[in-house]
């Protein structure tokens, strides 16, 4: 039989646990000789509770002991206006600064997208987007645009 007798008269809201009341009873738990079920009792909390910490502790670590790396989206390119002559238009090359005349963003892997969007707008910059495009960082994008203008 045992020694003592909960009764719950309401239902509780799961409780919070702080980092420092995670890491307390997390170091508690890892002492050499401790049980996690013995430290589960003593705190009132679940085992499986305990064992999510460590995991969630183990995939942090191995997460911030990873290299942070760059991944390029897309490179951004000069063109030069549309001549308004018969004269072909020079190809596209490398942007030596940021403040080009136009600029068009191109993938580095291009491939058929559905609902290509290009936007040409009075300044002369083309915006180049699919039906992928998140509509507020467009919108952000495109204010920001039109405030250098």
């Amino acid at each position: 039989m045992a020694d003592r007798v909960e009764i719950i008269a309401r239902t509780e809201r799961r409780r919070k646990y702080s980092d420092a009341e995670k890491a307390a009873i997390l170091a508690e738990a890892d002492q050499e000789g401790v049980s996690v079920r013995d430290v589960a009792r003593r705190h009132e909390i679940a085992e499986s509770l305990i064992y999510n910490w460590r995991s969630a502790r183990r995939q942090a670590t191995a997460i911030a002991s990873e290299p942070l790396e760059f991944i390029p989206y897309g490179s951004i390119v000069t063109t030069e206006p549309a001549p308004t002559s018969s004269v072909p238009a020079p190809q596209a090359k490398a942007a030596p600064s940021c403040t080009p005349m136009s600029e068009e963003l191109v993938r580095p892997h291009p491939g058929a997208r559905p609902g290509a969007i290009d936007i040409d707008l009075p300044s002369g910059v083309r915006l180049s987007t699919d039906s992928y495009v998140n509509e507020k960082a467009l919108a952000r994008v495109l204010r920001a645009l039109r405030d250098v203008s």
